[in-house]
């Protein structure tokens, strides 16, 4: 296969199934400065590139952050309950009655393990009012930063 900048769903199955063909082609590991290792980590490069561009993913919602960390850790509303302020507040907040607070992020950053981004991003309650947004947008850098894709504006 010619290694090249993957621009079609057909070129990026192919180079799937190459990369795939190559992690299970040798009973041995495939060493990286080999010849199949430096194609595997271009054509992986190439396809994170792809994937980055054509399958934006949305972070999670903050609960559903939560929630699926108590399930990795097999955690309980009660085990968690000292990070919310008790087992009521733990109640309110994963049911959505009530929002996280910065120490709730803080502790459950420390605590769990929960990435600060997944506990604040997913949050499309906090938006800046239009007025406010217009002139924060006219401001070149934040235009420049935002156009590049590296955060979203609600």
């Amino acid at each position: 296969m010619k290694t090249k900048i993957l621009k079609t769903e057909k070129e990026y199955n192919e180079a799937c199934e190459r990369v795939y063909l190559l992690m299970n082609s040798s009973e041995n590991a495939i060493e990286p400065n080999s010849p199949e290792g430096e194609e595997m980590d271009l054509l992986s490069l190439l396809i994170e590139k792809y994937e980055q561009e054509n399958y934006r993913m949305e972070a999670p919602s903050p609960i559903e952050a939560i929630r699926f960390r108590m399930e990795q850790m097999n955690l309980k509303q009660a085990d968690v309950a000292p990070l919310f302020g008790g087992k009521t507040r733990v109640s309110e907040v994963l049911n959505g009655r009530r929002a996280l607070t910065l120490k709730m992020i803080i502790l459950l950053n420390r605590y769990l393990g929960i990435p600060l981004e997944s506990l604040i991003s997913g949050n499309k309650e906090v938006k800046l009012d239009p007025e406010k947004k217009k002139k924060l947008l006219h401001v070149s850098s934040i235009k420049d930063y935002l156009s590049n894709g590296r955060a979203t504006v609600i």
